[in-house]
């Protein structure tokens, strides 16, 4: 496949934030006109609305670390908190409480998520002090959710194949990318390893698939991007310049800038000064158009 890279990395806000995580694009919302970017600081809680046609930036305070915002389909979004799923209504600021998938172990919290095209919600946990493997991939129907992998200290993704047969998810922290068969009816089978990520080109983080089926992922630690085929092969790689890449998402009134969400969390004072773009959020163009957004179904 050629080259899919098209310019150069820019940043486009220069946040600083300690943990950015959970890029996803929506062609409309409603705080304002137009497409937007929304994205989370995990560990400074916010959610941030990014706004590339008009340059408006937007925040809010979470009232607890916050792992993603994704849409739902009456307007409002499903905010993955340390504390559970919750009710996020940008309009009023506020966050309603709607379910804890995991209220045997307060030292977990949820780390990132996906709506797939079915407006399913997938989302993992994690161990929060990062020690022991606690964390799991979960299906969330509205009322309740199925866990449906086994335990590791750092899960992320998930994200699914555009043709909705394939779930993919990550153990971070064991370098690993999985991907598993999944059913109509929402049924994961036949998990299988996808990519091993080798020693030293960091952690893989958030995953996103594209038009073409390819998975991105971003390297924690890598001060990369990559894009993988459907079949494994590594296909591209785009530094970025900071070390920690957490997740990128398609934006653009055709789907094709990338952007993604950094981290300064492991930096100290001196790491700082060498990445002072560390936190920021990037964007460039792209060769390949991203999925269409799809909001979370709602139960009636």
């Amino acid at each position: 496949m050629a080259q899919v890279q098209l310019g150069d990395p820019e940043v486009v806000w220069d946040l600083g934030a300690v943990l950015g995580e959970g890029p996803v694009w929506l062609d409309s919302d409603p705080v304002g006109q137009g497409g937007a970017l929304w994205f989370v600081d995990i560990k400074a809680p916010a959610i941030h609305r990014y706004d590339p046609a008009t340059g408006d930036k937007q925040s809010w305070p979470a009232p607890a670390p916050v792992g993603f915002c994704l849409p739902a389909a009456d307007g409002t979004f499903i905010a993955g908190l340390k504390t559970g799923l919750a009710r996020f209504d940008p309009v009023a600021g506020t966050f309603t409480p709607l379910h804890d998938p995991e209220p045997d172990q307060p030292d977990n919290r949820l780390n990132d998520g996906h709506v797939d095209q079915q407006g399913r919600l997938w989302f993992g946990t994690m161990h929060d002090p990062e020690e022991q493997a606690s964390g799991r991939i979960y299906r969330f129907d509205g009322a309740g959710s199925v866990a449906v992998s086994d335990p590791v200290i750092v899960s992320n993704g998930p994200a699914v194949s555009p043709d909705g047969t394939t779930l993919y998810h990550v153990d971070t922290l064991g370098n690993t990318i999985y991907a598993a068969d999944l059913a109509d009816d929402g049924t994961v089978s036949a998990e299988r390893v996808f990519v091993r990520i080798e020693d030293g080109a960091g952690h893989p983080d958030g995953v996103i698939v594209d038009a073409e089926g390819c998975l991105w992922v971003g390297l924690f630690g890598g001060g990369a991007i990559r894009r993988y085929s459907t079949a494994g092969e590594l296909l591209e790689t785009i530094p970025l310049p900071v070390s920690a890449i957490t997740k990128v998402a398609f934006g653009g009134p055709d789907r094709r800038t990338l952007f993604a969400t950094t981290a300064s969390v492991h930096l100290d004072d001196e790491g700082r000064a060498r990445e002072p773009l560390a936190g920021h959020l990037f964007a460039l163009p792209v060769a390949v158009a991203g999925l269409p957004p799809v909001s979370m179904r709602l139960p009636s």
